[in-house]
């Protein structure tokens, strides 16, 4: 009996061990600063000139062969931030980043009105204390941000100048950095002043896309019965056109297709296009549907969704990659419409 109560508490304390080292680890970010491995080759010997033994009679020299010397400079070992440089991040359509010594850009290709008070209503909430303001030149000065990031032994904190300025038909939004220290010591590294003016930028970004969607999640609730017609794209091949925009189509073409016995197997946002595997319904479906059945060949199709601002355009390709007929486009319109408002 003491045998067992001494193993089992030999078991608990190892277990214990193993609960507390997995809980270190799991808090210990410094694997994506550091190197994985150790530092073995730090020890590597220095170059030194080569001993001749006598008598033995050497190629002769060419210095093409010579390896110079290159005294190490910057951190080594697993004083080494192996983390990738910093990268603004173009979230939203329509826009492009670019990133410059110590201001990280956001640039949209048309005019935003609204982007100024956009801007001072995210800084609120994120709870970021301006020191200064100008609301005529759209320009403001924060105080200091303090930065919390796991993958740091000690945190950084910053002040910005942040500024929206209309340049002819674009609108930028530049993060400037005033002032980085870590341990109440000003930073001068650029690496380290570009990622947290980026992570700044990044920021407001993410949450000007979040504020993107869910308006286009909310113009998308309120569209109800959606008009389809028969249509030709620029080179005057079929297409049906859709009446509503991008991302409303985008959103309820599946329910749609789906109704007309197309399953989605791929699909890609971006470029609009999706692949779908056809299989005729019964009369009965079509029935339920209120549309005739088009006549399509059963099998694998390819559907092209174009953007036209406030509609949308869809192709179809059949199995043999051509581009629907005429009499066939026609048919799919009332399906489409059907499906779409059913």
């Amino acid at each position: 009996m003491a045998y067992s109560v001494k193993s089992s508490a030999v078991a608990k304390a190892a277990g214990l061990s193993v609960v507390l080292l997995l809980a270190a680890c799991s808090n210990d970010q410094n694997y994506k600063r550091q190197i994985n491995g150790n530092d073995d080759y730090l020890k590597a010997a220095a170059l030194h000139d080569l001993n001749v033994p006598a008598g033995m009679i050497l190629p002769l020299e060419n210095g093409q062969y010579q390896v110079p010397a290159a005294p190490a400079g910057g951190a080594t070992g697993t004083q080494l931030d192996i983390r990738p440089p910093a990268q603004p991040l173009a979230l939203l359509n329509g826009t492009r980043t670019q990133l410059s010594g110590n201001t990280a850009q956001l640039i949209f290709d048309n005019q935003q009105p609204g982007l100024w008070s956009q801007l001072i209503t995210i800084l609120g909430s994120r709870q970021v204390k301006i020191a200064q303001r100008n609301d005529a030149a759209q320009q403001l000065t924060t105080d200091w941000i303090n930065w919390n990031r796991p993958d740091e032994d000690y945190q950084y904190r910053g002040r910005y100048q942040i500024a929206v300025q209309q340049q002819s038909y674009q609108t930028v939004l530049s993060v400037r950095s005033l002032e980085l220290q870590q341990k109440g010591v000003a930073v001068s590294t650029s690496g380290e002043i570009q990622r947290y003016t980026t992570q700044l930028l990044n920021e407001i970004s993410g949450e000007l896309n979040a504020q993107a969607i869910a308006r286009e999640n909310a113009g998308n609730s309120r569209i109800g019965s959606i008009d389809v017609q028969s249509g030709a794209d620029d080179t005057g091949l079929p297409n049906v056109i859709i009446r509503a925009p991008y991302s409303a189509a985008w959103q309820r073409l599946p329910v749609a297709l789906s109704h007309v016995g197309m399953t989605i197997s791929d699909k890609d946002r971006s470029d609009g296009s999706l692949k779908v595997s056809y299989k005729a319904p019964g009369s009965s479906s079509w029935d339920a549907l209120g549309a005739k059945d088009p006549g399509l060949s059963n099998g694998d199709y390819k559907l092209q969704l174009g953007d036209l601002g406030n509609r949308s355009s869809l192709q179809f390709i059949d199995p043999k990659g051509h581009v629907l007929t005429q009499s066939q486009n026609d048919a799919m319109v009332p399906v489409l419409q059907a499906a779409f408002n059913k």
